[in-house]
């Protein structure tokens, strides 16, 4: 999600119907205290690939531990597990995000061509008083993140965005090195539309930065999933995904999901595996997890500026979010 076409990036991107090598041992709409997942154990040489048709010799069961689960069965800034902004640190492009909590510094990333504005009932914007916003609804167990446009007369204190939306963060709260990372949800669609469940490493870095899902607004039934890091020579900043046509995925929950080990990343689509990557250098420390329903892009296919035909309003509707660590002790049996 932070300006990752623009920075001469490399990227490998493909459109494939989602693939079926294999599945794990458990129902898919809970997320359980123990899991096993199917993965890829052949050696990682291979720097970026799509798992269409995998030797199930090369193919394990990996068990897991849960570690972190939000059911958004309350308020998801009631738990304390969230934030609805971001944080930053001195090592983000130019610092961008140290605005303060009155700036719109921390709740967009405008590199993007981004059109919305991230409010929660605390923010206030350029008012002296909260404005009492909240794009965050939870009703039967489902957090929605609505973003809608902007009243005409609230674009003044919210510095001129078209849209205001919501974003949740775990960063001083929870971060993880290795495991599985996984969303439950349904993608919106719609001219300008972009959901995104993704991770930045805890140390305020970036790269590296890893995109669970990204959700193409204006192509309905195509996600992608990627992995961005930079190049200690070069500093330049190289990405490697593919596109994942899911007919229904906005009419039905799935799951999303990547595996992060010592050696590889693996993503997941309903826990089968459907593309791997060598984890690439600078993958050293935790990641926390953002989820957000941006709208407006210059860069990302599939996601233009907000036009005329732009919904009114429009949600991103998550189920739940978990994360698991590898269970060493299990994995030795």
């Amino acid at each position: 999600m932070i300006d990752r076409w623009t920075r001469g990036a490399l990227i490998a991107i493909g459109l494939c119907a989602m693939p079926a090598p294999g599945i794990a041992q458990d129902d898919l709409d809970v997320a359980p205290d123990s899991l096993s997942l199917q993965v890829t154990t052949d050696p990682s040489m291979i720097e970026c690939r799509r798992l269409e048709a995998v030797n199930p010799a090369s193919l394990a069961f990996l068990p897991l531990r849960r570690t972190f689960n939000d059911d958004f069965d309350q308020h998801p800034l009631a738990s304390g597990r969230w934030v609805p902004h971001y944080a930053g640190g001195a090592a983000w492009p130019e610092a961008r995000y140290w605005g303060g909590d009155g700036s719109d510094f921390k709740r967009k990333t405008s590199a993007n061509g981004e059109q919305q504005i991230y409010v929660d009932p605390r923010y206030a914007g350029r008012a002296a008083t909260p404005l009492g916003l909240d794009p965050f609804k939870v009703k039967d167990g489902v957090l929605s993140i609505v973003a809608s446009r902007t009243p005409p007369e609230l674009k003044p204190v919210l510095f001129n965005n078209e849209y205001i939306s919501g974003i949740l963060t775990t960063q001083g709260k929870f971060a993880q090195k290795h495991g599985y990372f996984e969303i439950r949800a349904k993608l919106p669609v719609g001219h300008a539309v972009w959901p995104a469940f993704w991770m930045l490493a805890d140390d305020g870095g970036w790269p590296p930065e890893v995109d669970v899902l990204e959700g193409r607004g204006e192509r309905p039934g195509d996600l992608v999933m990627t992995t961005h890091w930079r190049i200690p020579s070069t500093q330049k900043i190289q990405s490697c995904g593919f596109d994942f046509a899911v007919g229904d995925a906005s009419s039905a929950f799935h799951n999303y999901g990547v595996l992060w080990e010592e050696d590889r990343l693996i993503y997941f689509i309903d826990r089968r595996p459907v593309s791997d990557i060598k984890v690439p250098i600078g993958f050293d420390d935790p990641m926390y997890m953002i989820v957000n329903l941006a709208i407006g892009s210059k860069f990302f296919l599939g996601v233009g500026p907000v036009d005329a035909e732009s919904p009114p309003s429009v949600a991103f509707e998550i189920d739940r979010i978990s994360v698991y660590q590898i269970d060493m002790a299990q994995a030795r049996r």
